[in-house]
């Protein structure tokens, strides 16, 4: 039984990008499945997919590095756990890195980046950062 499956999830990245790499498998989720689209339209990651197989479907992310192998994804880091839970108004995200990084949100409206839910005017559960 995982008790944390989003720190499990950034482990998992955090572990393939420090051995670089190409991709990385975990079981997949609604959450999960957000959070990775996020990434993708942030540029950190350069696509996801769902693998079919059993007993459980995967969620494949096809990690990014740079033109001479330097890495996209410098820190991802858990925010909000299971024992502590950290929320956030739209008003008070600041940027991560005077913009560099992003926070991901889990809002009413489904996992977003901390610049779209300042333009949405959205607050939610701050779920990572990533920069």
């Amino acid at each position: 039984m995982m008790t944390d499956p989003i720190a499990d999830m950034l482990t998992r990245i955090r572990n393939a990008v420090r051995v670089e790499r190409g991709s990385v498998d975990m079981p997949l989720s609604k959450v999960k499945r957000g959070l990775a689209d996020v990434l993708k339209r942030e540029g950190y990651i350069w696509d996801w997919q769902e693998v079919d197989e059993q007993p459980v479907n995967q969620l494949r992310l096809d990690l990014k590095y740079g033109p001479n192998g330097e890495r996209v994804i410098q820190k991802l880091q858990r925010v909000s756990t299971p024992g502590r839970r950290v929320y956030s108004k739209a008003r008070e995200l600041k940027p991560v890195l005077n913009g560099l990084g992003i926070k991901i949100l889990s809002t009413s409206r489904g996992v977003v980046s901390d610049r779209e839910a300042r333009s949405r005017n959205l607050g939610g559960e701050v779920l990572c950062e990533v920069w």
